[in-house]
């Protein structure tokens, strides 16, 4: 049968794909548009093999709360180059899918891959648009974070973002913010040093106390040594304990105590492409 020019339009809207793609898809499938679409998606999987050993080092990283405040998620949505992440149907992708995740309050990305995304499979779409993009796209991430008030922050370029989560409700919204533009900037390990994991304490302290031996100090000593430099270790690597990047007089505890005594971070997520 005749593919008109009409039908090769629609087929385009439908999937993103190109005009000689859709043209050839159709083709094949005897103008029956919902093999055609699969066509397509057959075509996108294909190039996806074929892409399997690229690196999906560029992309973006999106955040969001929902409407009350009370859950946040990220997403990590991965390409090959700064071309494609920074097209705007390339974000606008992620942003549905991220959109999908909250409003649909999966905890995890395999659940997400599942959800569908205008009656497809998230997976399904990734894989479609590997064919229509021609590069390797992968679906990296998602966090989610539920609290009595949640701020999510995106860094200009969409490269790195946060979620934080606090014990109370009625805290600022600029309070809240300029933590989690802390967490972007500091890149903290954890909240406070009683949620460092064991071995990460376990080998600061052994560094501490190597480094002190390296430096001639006594082997009675290096342990006194090693727990001294694990407290600055903490300070810098903890949010609580961080130095207040506004006013490096206050560490963020303080800063948050200062409106309220109780007030606290329960968790946080943050992911960057860039480190």
């Amino acid at each position: 049968m005749a593919i008109t020019a009409a039908d090769v339009s629609k087929l385009r809207k439908m999937t993103g794909a190109g005009m000689m793609d859709c043209k050839k898809a159709l083709q094949e499938a005897e103008g029956d548009f919902d093999k055609a679409v699969e066509v397509i998606r057959k075509k996108g999987m294909a190039v996806a093999s074929k892409r399997a050993d690229r690196e999906a080092s560029e992309g973006v990283v999106l955040s969001k709360v929902t409407d009350d405040a009370k859950k946040g998620a990220l997403v990590v949505l991965n390409c090959e180059t700064d071309f494609v992440a920074k097209n705007d149907s390339f974000v606008a992708l992620a942003q549905s899918i991220l959109d999908l995740g909250l409003e649909k309050g999966v905890k995890t990305l395999d659940e997400l891959q599942e959800l569908e995304l205008d009656g497809v499979p998230v997976k399904d779409v990734i894989t479609e648009q590997i064919g229509v993009i021609g590069e390797k796209l992968e679906l990296a991430a998602f966090e989610v974070i539920e609290a009595e008030k949640v701020m999510a922050y995106i860094h200009p370029g969409n490269k790195l973002a946060t979620i934080v989560g606090f014990n109370k409700a009625d805290v600022e919204d600029q309070m809240a913010k300029d933590v989690a533009m802390q967490v972007a900037a500091m890149a903290p390990i954890a909240v406070d040093r009683d949620s460092v994991p064991q071995d990460i304490i376990d080998k600061e302290l052994e560094i501490g106390k190597e480094m002190a031996r390296n430096e001639g100090k006594p082997e009675e000593m290096l342990d006194r040594i090693a727990q001294g430099r694990l407290g600055k270790f903490f300070k810098e690597s903890t949010l609580l304990e961080q130095a207040f990047v506004k006013d490096n007089k206050l560490s963020i505890k303080q800063y948050l105590q200062g409106a309220d005594k109780e007030l606290t971070v329960t968790g946080f997520k943050r992911y960057s492409l860039n480190n």
